[in-house]
This record gives structure tokens, C-alpha cells and sequence, in this order.
């Protein structure tokens, strides 16, 4: 296999080639699926008259469309920013000897004062993301006072994440057939099996989804490591090898930010698409490599209700309770606190005593174990 050209990645007479190709087509963009260093995007430029960028700057270009919240823009900034601080010196030596396309406009700085300015851009999104990150700290913390199980949404982009959300809550949040449709988080409270569940839809994953991207995007990420149960959406009307190679990079980045220790089910999505023995023979092929699957239809919600079983019974470790406490002013908005967090499935007053029967996931349940016996209770009944 060849060397890559220090000057141009690929050879000069390919460059030459590629420069005919840009006046037949009139392309706009050159874009290369390997790393491009400063100077051979420089020379590929002079050569082509039209800017060389590659594939993560192309990641970075289509983020920056599919962004819609200010967390998810700043995310886009900061990693943008990182890849410009490792080039920063390089970029403006080049703009200096003459300007081309992708270099315009930096041979008007000295290359330390630009330096600088990425390195203080830099700072500044990072306070504004750690004031967010603090927001999302104190929202899930609220999420966890309710005491409900969460589920993660994930999966490769595009797999159709956003459509089982809908599915599943029966709400709308934009659905697109193009790629990295969301890029923020989406929470809402589901309930089906007579239990009610936090659902969180996330950021899609990329293979070979470079390691600054990871880290832009952990806060967004972090969604999945908090979560009870992993629900991954695999698009199941693609060929064999792309479903496997999609699932394996899910599961890298599952592994990756740490979340690989979560149950998963995995959702494989889309089989409307497809005939009943394509369907039996992929998931021949995916026994053992796929944890948990479902063949479902988000669009047309085909195998959902078995879906929501397999979700219930992955998060059936109840626990099952009951106490009595006195009828005191401290234990009715405790009591009240507890119908919105908690399966009450029984309450009866005797003489001036409530007398109640919950079920809870168990370190919910032991939050309102000592609630019961600061408030003068007794339980009566702790079984899983």
C-alpha cells in the first residue's frame, strides 16, 4: 500500500486529475475520507481552486446544520475550535504566502495572536458549557427525585431513533431520513405494563467517530451512561454486513463512554421494509451479536407491545413495600410526594393511620423507607 503524499495525500498526477474532474463537474468542495494535514488541503486548494476538506470536517459541517439547541451548537464550536488550535500556527504561515480556499481572510493575523484567540474562544465555551452541563446536573437529579427507571434511546444515526420515541411516547419530535437529525436530548415520561418510565432520545453515533467529537458531545452522551436499560435502534432493511458493522460501532461507543455494564435491548427497527424470511434470516445471522432483540416497525408500530414486555421485564426489579404512618400535617404532602413518584397500588385510613402498598425501583424505595421512619412509620413489608 502507498505512502500518502506528504505534499497532496494522493499523488500529483491525481491531484491534476482531481483539478479537470472540479471544471467538468464545477464542484464546490473537495472532500477526502482520511485526515488532511494543513498543507496538503493548502496545496490541493492552489492546485484545484476549490477547498479540500475531510471527513471530520465534513462530520462537523452536517452537526453544525442538524444543531438546534445552544448546548448542542457550542458542542459543534469547541470541537471545531480543538481541531483548529492543533493546525492554528500551520494555517496562518500558509495564508501568509498566498490565500486560498479554506485559508482566507487568516493571512491578516500573526500566527501567535490567532493562536491566542482560538485558546481564549476556547475557554469562554467552555465555561458556557460547564454552566450547562450544571443545568443538566440539576435536571437530572430532578428526574431521579421522581424515582422512575430510565431508558436511553441510542443507536447508529439514522436508524430511526427519533420514530420509536414517537412510537413510544406518542409524541412528536422532528423526524428526518437525513443524518444526525438530533443532536441534543429529548426526555419524556412514558407508562405502559402499569409502569411508568423516563425516555430519553440521544445523539445518533458515527463509526469512526473521532475521539474530539466524543468528547463535545460527552455531556450529551452522559444521557446514556445514567440511564437503567439501553434501548439500541438498528436499522434492520440494510444488508447484512452494514447491520453488523453499524451494531459493532454501537456498540464500541456504548463500551466507550463507559455504559457497557447497562442492560440492552436492541430494537431492530424498520422490518416493514422487508419480506418475512429476509427478516428470519437476519436474525439468524445476528444470534449472539445483537443483546436482546426485537424486530420492530417504529413507523407503522409493528411489534411494539412486545417491545414495551421486553422493557418491563428488564426493569422488573421492583421492589414491592408497605408501612403504616400517622396522619400527622408532615405525612400528608409526604403521601401526596409519594403518588407522583411511585406505583401506590393501595392506601387505607385506620383510625388516624394510613396504611399504604408501593412498588418502586429498590433505592427508590429505601428513600421512602427512611422518609417513613423519620416521619414516625413503620414498614411493614421490603421484598424484591
Amino acid at each position: 500500500m502507498r505512502a500518502p503524499d506528504p505534499r497532496y495525500q494522493i499523488g500529483y498526477g491525481k491531484v491534476k486529475e482531481l483539478a479537470e474532474l472540479v471544471k467538468e463537474t464545477s464542484a464546490q468542495k473537495i472532500i477526502f475520507d482520511n485526515p488532511l494535514k494543513p498543507v496538503q488541503a493548502y496545496n490541493i486548494a492552489k492546485t484545484t481552486g476549490i477547498e479540500a476538506i475531510d471527513r471530520f470536517q465534513l462530520i462537523l459541517e452536517i452537526f453544525a446544520r442538524r444543531a438546534t439547541t445552544t448546548e448542542a451548537k457550542l458542542q459543534i464550536q469547541l470541537a471545531r475550535l480543538r481541531y483548529e488550535l492543533a493546525r492554528a500556527k500551520e494555517k496562518v504561515r500558509l495564508a501568509k504566502i498566498g490565500e486560498q480556499p479554506g485559508f482566507m481572510g487568516l493571512g491578516a493575523y500573526e500566527v501567535d495572536v490567532y493562536y491566542e484567540t482560538v485558546k481564549r474562544q476556547i475557554q469562554t465555551i467552555n465555561e458556557k458549557l460547564r454552566k450547562i452541563r450544571r443545568k443538566r446536573i440539576l435536571h437530572r437529579e430532578r428526574r431521579t427525585e421522581l424515582g422512575f427507571p430510565t431508558i436511553s434511546l441510542a443507536g447508529y444515526t439514522n436508524a430511526g431513533k427519533s420514530s420509536l420515541f414517537n412510537a413510544l411516547t406518542e409524541e412528536e419530535v422532528p423526524v428526518d431520513d437525513a443524518l444526525f437529525t438530533t443532536l441534543s436530548t429529548t426526555t419524556r415520561l412514558v407508562k405502559f405494563s402499569r409502569k411508568k418510565f423516563l425516555l430519553t432520545d440521544t445523539v445518533g453515533f458515527i463509526d469512526r467517530l473521532p475521539l474530539t467529537l466524543i468528547e463535545a458531545f460527552h455531556s450529551t452522551l452522559e444521557e446514556t451512561i445514567y440511564s437503567d436499560l439501553i434501548l439500541l435502534v438498528v436499522d434492520m432493511s440494510e444488508p447484512i454486513t452494514t447491520i453488523e458493522k453499524k451494531l459493532s460501532v454501537c456498540l464500541e461507543t456504548i463500551e466507550r463512554i463507559e455504559a457497557s455494564s447497562i442492560p440492552i435491548i436492541t430494537a431492530l427497527n424498520k422490518i416493514d421494509l422487508m419480506s418475512q424470511m429476509e427478516i428470519q434470516q437476519k436474525m439468524e445471522k445476528l444470534e449472539g451479536k445483537a443483546p436482546k432483540p426485537v424486530p420492530i416497525s417504529a413507523l407503522y408500530k409493528l411489534n411494539i407491545d412486545q417491545l414495551k414486555e421486553e422493557i418491563a421485564k428488564k426493569l422488573r426489579n421492583y421492589v414491592q413495600a408497605s408501612f403504616s404512618i400517622p396522619l400527622t400535617d408532615e405525612a400528608m404532602p409526604f403521601l401526596s410526594w409519594l403518588f407522583n413518584r411511585a406505583d401506590v397500588q393501595e392506601i387505607k385510613y385506620v383510625d388516624n393511620v394510613a396504611r399504604v402498598v408501593f412498588e418502586a425501583v429498590p433505592w427508590f424505595a429505601e428513600k421512602v423507607k427512611s422518609h417513613v421512619e423519620e416521619l414516625g412509620g413503620k414498614i411493614e413489608n421490603f421484598k424484591h
